[in-house]
């Protein structure tokens, strides 16, 4: 009996929080911020005398969701807005209708559950809304329905804005889309485990009969780069000094789009890493780069004459150190394949400069090289098996 105990209140511990620390402060600062415009977009809107509050209790969870879990479902714009929304309006009519508090506020977060599955916005901090409309005293009571509005809707709007901004300028995605890699239903969710749909993901999701907070389509992805990671980690020791490719051309900053253009072209590559002259990578330049001002045709470039003249452009070629990306991503010719699998299959990159321990440029590896390293691999190691 003893032991029985022991193993359930050990399983009251918590989980291991697997968010690094940067990602942590960077939650704390956004929801210092959202929570900041909120009010002080209140105080610009109503004044320091008004009788509607500046801030809600419920804005606080909701910036719990919308800086610190961004991708969950739970925390996506139309749950936010939708939820809110809805649950004021189902607050303040069991507020109005009911006038037993206690039994008000019951029906009221019964209600607004079923409301926001009905209107598929559930947000949790939703519920606080439906029992501040209830519980918020004379105040609250005195706006009837126009606490949906305002604050409400004012302060929900305002918090939304602020995350949108604020996850757009830190590099992060939002409102949240799915994992690119998914696979739709019906189609194999990997060439390793044809068995394995989204379709079956759908079903035995639909059988667990309650709501997980995660989207289906990054629960795929997730089990999909799991599979690969563990395809990958039996290959032990390959290193991405065995599957780059070498040697790589490179380009300065002070080259013209055209010659770059014409490189590309000749060496059938699609981005070429830019260096200085210790041979170090400062950037990387893509097809789609170079074709900007091309694609532009005759008016686009005409329509920017003023805009260059007003920059100082003498009109001279556009050279790639105007055009390249700066922030790039690299790898140690010594780093693990099996550390590429999420650079390539949750960052979206698709060229990978390669530098030793001096940092200087080695090599690139795009998603081919990869492929084409584990394939080769495979085929030395069924030799193995074989003798």
């Amino acid at each position: 009996m003893r032991s029985v105990l022991v193993r359930w209140l050990a399983s009251f511990a918590p989980a291991p929080v697997s968010v690094r620390w940067p990602e942590r402060f960077r939650s704390c600062l956004g929801a210092l911020i959202g929570i900041a415009l909120t009010g002080g977009t209140m105080h610009l809107l109503l004044g320091p005398a008004a009788n509607i509050p500046l801030l809600v209790a419920p804005m606080g969870a909701s910036a719990v969701l919308l800086f610190a879990v961004p991708a969950s479902p739970l925390a996506q714009p139309w749950s936010i807005i939708g939820g809110n929304l809805v649950s004021a309006t189902v607050g303040v009519a069991c507020a109005t209708w009911i006038a037993d508090p206690v039994d008000a506020a019951a029906l009221a977060i019964a209600l607004a559950i079923c409301a926001m599955f009905a209107c598929r916005c559930v947000h949790p901090p939703s519920g606080a809304v439906a029992l501040t409309a209830v519980l918020g005293g004379p105040s609250i009571h005195a706006l009837g329905f126009g606490f949906v509005f305002e604050p409400i809707m004012v302060q929900s709007v305002a918090l939304l804005s602020a995350a949108i901004v604020f996850h757009a300028l830190t590099g992060h995605r939002y409102p949240h889309v799915a994992g690119q890699g998914a696979s739709k239903s019906g189609t194999p969710a990997n060439a390793g485990n044809p068995g394995f749909t989204r379709a079956d993901l759908d079903l035995v999701l639909a059988r667990r009969s309650e709501m997980l907070d995660i989207d289906p389509a990054d629960f795929e992805s997730v089990v999909n780069e799991a599979q690969l990671q563990a395809y990958v980690r039996s290959f032990g020791e390959l290193t991405c000094t065995d599957i780059m490719s070498r040697p790589v051309a490179s380009i300065f900053a002070t080259t013209t789009a055209a010659t770059a253009a014409d490189l590309l072209s000749r060496r059938a590559v699609k981005a070429l890493p830019v260096a200085d002259a210790e041979g170090h990578v400062i950037g990387i330049v893509t097809r789609a780069d170079l074709a900007g001002d091309a694609s532009a045709g005759p008016l686009g470039t005409l329509l920017r004459a003023p805009a260059r003249w007003l920059a100082g452009d003498d009109g001279s070629p556009p050279l790639v150190g105007a055009l390249m990306t700066t922030d790039v991503c690299t790898v140690g010719s010594a780093t693990p394949i099996a550390e590429l699998v999420p650079l390539f299959a949750n960052y979206g990159h698709h060229h990978i400069p390669v530098i030793d321990k001096d940092r200087r440029l080695v090599g690139m590896i795009t998603q081919a090289d990869l492929i084409a390293g584990l394939y080769r691999q495979t085929q030395v190691q069924r030799l193995h098996a074989a003798a």
